[in-house]
């Protein structure tokens, strides 16, 4: 798959951090010009993401370094599978090796952490969105990853929808704006073609943004009978999103209260990274 420069550019970032002041250990034992080949296998279980991030890294060190894919983004992997490989000079190998795996690692615990979500909830129409909550720099290919284990990527900048958060509100409450003023200030200025959101918190504000035409309700922490309710009330009217504090324990009951989207900050800000290793095979 070809990289996009914003992609390059955060490998080369990557790289920075490790190779800055170049790879003492291998300079001082590894003879240039030594070939050598790895591959990249599963320690346990999970979903794939990153690959090819991780094989580019390579490439991005020396570009004769030769990379191949055994498995899709987005593949189930099982311990002991070898996921992809890379043949070239020893040196650049051991160099990149860590750079690499911190990016297939982190992006298919990313994925995996997803299809858990995904999975919990099947039966129902609900599905698992992202959130901002990403490392930064990172959100790009977080987000990549989020998709590859089956969710669906929220806003990816502040420019693509409107959602109107508590603080929002809360600084046009002060001026003697009602929620309703919001949703209709937001409506008259912003672009037409895009979706007006707004966080809710009780049943008298779903109302209030119902009336005032609001396209997608956030609810906030809401009790799962009252979220029953709220999308009882906007049904036919607008999209229902359940967010705060969503878990595996908690996100099946969600689901089955109708809402149409359950938003997850802990796919990005708190997955465990999958075991993923680099192996010489020769």
């Amino acid at each position: 798959m070809p990289l996009t420069p914003e992609t390059e550019a955060i490998i080369d970032r990557a790289l920075a951090e490790d190779l800055q002041g170049g790879d003492v250990t291998t300079s001082a034992l590894i003879p240039d010009g030594l070939m050598g080949r790895a591959r990249f296998v599963a320690e346990e279980g999970g979903v794939l993401a990153g690959l090819d991030v991780a094989l580019a890294v390579f490439r991005r060190v020396n570009q004769d370094v030769e990379t191949h894919v055994d498995l899709p983004e987005g593949a189930g992997i099982e311990p002991g599978v070898t996921i992809g490989s890379v043949v070239g000079q020893l040196s650049v190998i051991l160099s990149a090796e860590r750079t690499s795996l911190n990016f297939v690692r982190r992006l298919s615990g990313i994925a995996t952490e997803t299809s858990r979500y995904v999975r919990e909830i099947e039966g129902y129409d609900a599905r698992i969105l992202d959130t901002r909550k990403t490392t930064p720099g990172l959100r790009t290919l977080e987000k990549q990853a989020v998709a590859a284990g089956g969710g669906v990527n929220h806003r990816r900048n502040l420019g693509d929808g409107v959602l109107i958060k508590d603080n929002h509100i809360d600084a046009l409450r002060a001026q003697g704006a009602t929620l309703a003023d919001v949703v209709r200030k937001a409506r008259a200025n912003a672009p037409h073609t895009l979706k007006i959101e707004v966080e809710v918190e009780d049943l008298a504000q779903v109302e209030e943004a119902l009336e005032a035409g609001a396209d997608i309700l956030l609810l906030d922490n809401m009790a799962i009978s009252e979220m029953a309710t709220a999308v009882g009330l906007a049904k036919g009217k607008a999209l229902t999103e359940a967010s705060g504090r969503m878990s595996l324990e908690n996100v099946r009951e969600v689901a089955a209260a109708g809402v149409d989207l359950i938003s997850v900050g802990a796919l990005t800000h708190s997955s465990r990274a999958l075991d993923i290793g680099l192996e010489l095979t020769g």
